[in-house]
């Protein structure tokens, strides 16, 4: 066993982890980063985020196939090659962007370690190599970047993997005639449409009323009524009771109104939600405080209330968004550094990679409503979007929260094609205090989706050029 040392500890080598790691390679700091996975890049690069994106890409491609025959473009049916599907996203998609952060550690110079690492004290980590080799590592300073695991309650925890989490869903096993997703966020609601396209029947359950539960309305309307057209059921107020395996499939019952109190699946998908990684790594041995829900306790600079470590990421708190940890990765080491940085940005973007994709940032009009907020809502339908109407995807619509004082732009919902690429520029809008004349009078290339934010912003001091309101009174 050997005893090693570093200035900065990074634990956990995801979007948070990384980016840290780097970041205070830049500025001359001697830095470890220590990951119990394969290949760095976390969860979202190895078993989320990246992977999901590349399957919901050939589920795109899948459906603009069966689609275009309305446009007078016919394909034979599409032929599924699952064993390369597979080898394409493992290989040329994670393999290769997580071969690309291996590498940009070498050429920063930072100490890369796979191992697991668990905290002795607060200034000491024990590393166990996958051999069963162990060492130790004194640093000076930490980064807790755990990262976060879905979560299963005990009654869906049949040990049959037929039962799968959303890691279980990327691995591909193969395409069931038959899926039952519990859940109605949007890992569900992205995995079943992957599934889907592929050609399962996908029955998906949510316990509330609506899906995405929480998210504006009008933004989740159009992938709803899109999705009934391509999932086999939508059971809304309805509850998994329990799951059984057996040599058919595996048995759920269910309780709602108007559903099968029992239904048999070729396979489960669990997309309840994800929670913490903060327990497993000798977290209470440094003395560092987690709240009731398990996520570290953090101040706005990202500081624990052990004064030389830091939390970043998921285990840190919600929103649980990739974009989210690496911010506050270059907050914390700016902290680290000397610098007075502090997390106070005030538009996190959410992106939902659904067809339709849903994206909104800053204030929602959900939200203002249970604020009970003075607010300006304006929309503009792509319908009138002449790039949305080339595209044959009208669907989609752009939604401004306002100050109606200040015109100032609160908040930006989007859903449509390519959704979550425009968000960026609402975003911006949005942390920069913009107001709707910004928006409005910045010439936006044409024909383009983006235009509909120009439009949207037209119509909070007048008239949308390409929609029209007749005056009242």
């Amino acid at each position: 066993m050997a005893e090693l040392q570093t200035q900065l500890l990074v634990l956990g080598g995801g979007p948070g982890g990384y980016p840290a790691a780097f970041e205070a390679a830049d500025h001359g700091m001697q830095v470890t980063l220590v990951d119990e996975g394969v290949r760095p890049g976390g969860v979202c690069l190895n078993r989320g985020c990246i992977p999901s994106k590349a399957l919901l890409h050939v589920a795109k491609l899948i459906n603009e196939s069966h689609e275009s025959s309305a446009i007078g473009v016919t394909f034979t049916p599409p032929k599924i090659d699952l064993a390369k599907l597979r080898e394409w996203k493992n290989t040329a998609v994670v393999g290769k962007l997580a071969g690309g952060v291996a590498e940009l550690c070498r050429l920063r110079g930072v100490k890369l370690i796979g191992a697991r690492g668990t905290f002795l004290d607060a200034n000491t980590i024990e590393l166990k190599y996958p051999d069963g080799k162990t060492d130790t590592l004194k640093f000076e300073k930490a980064i807790i970047a755990t990262g976060s695991s879905p979560a299963i309650p005990p009654a869906f925890q049949v040990g049959d993997p037929r039962v799968m989490d959303s890691t279980g869903a990327l691995e591909l096993a193969d395409i069931p005639g038959s899926l039952l997703v519990v859940g109605g966020g949007y890992i569900g609601l992205e995995m079943g449409s992957f599934y889907a396209a592929l050609g399962s029947k996908v029955t998906m359950v949510e316990w509330t009323k609506e899906l995405l539960p929480g998210a504006d309305r009008d933004l989740v309307r159009p992938l709803q009524k899109r999705l009934e057209t391509q999932f086999a059921a939508i059971h809304l107020n309805t509850k998994v009771e329990s799951l059984s395996a057996a040599k058919g499939g595996i048995t759920a019952k269910l309780t709602g109104e108007g559903v099968a109190p029992q239904q048999t699946f070729d396979r489960v998908l669990i997309s309840i939600g994800r929670r913490p990684n903060s327990t497993g790594f000798g977290l209470e041995a440094t003395g560092v405080a987690v709240d009731e829900k398990g996520f570290i306790k953090v101040d706005r600079q990202l500081k624990t209330n052990v004064n030389h470590l830091y939390a970043i990421g998921d285990v840190a708190g919600e929103p649980m968004l990739a974009h989210k940890a690496t911010r506050e990765a270059k907050v914390a080491v700016e902290v680290i550094l000397g610098g007075p940085a502090e997390f106070d940005n005030i538009a996190i973007p959410a992106v939902v990679f659904t067809d339709p994709e849903i994206a909104w940032c800053g204030l929602t009009e959900p939200e203002a409503i249970a604020q009970n907020r003075e607010v300006k809502v304006v929309k503009f339908s792509w319908a009138a979007s002449g790039r949305a109407i080339t595209l044959a995807r009208s669907e989609g619509l752009t939604k401004l929260i306002v100050d109606p004082k200040t015109e100032r732009i609160l908040g930006v919902g989007i859903v449509g094609v390519g959704a979550g690429e425009m968000i960026a520029e609402a975003t911006l809008a949005v942390e920069t205090a913009a107001v709707a004349r910004d928006l409005a009078e910045t010439i936006h290339a044409h024909p383009t989706l983006s235009e509909t934010i120009m439009e949207a912003a037209e119509s909070v001091y007048g008239q949308a050029t390409h929609s029209y309101r007749p005056k009242r009174g």
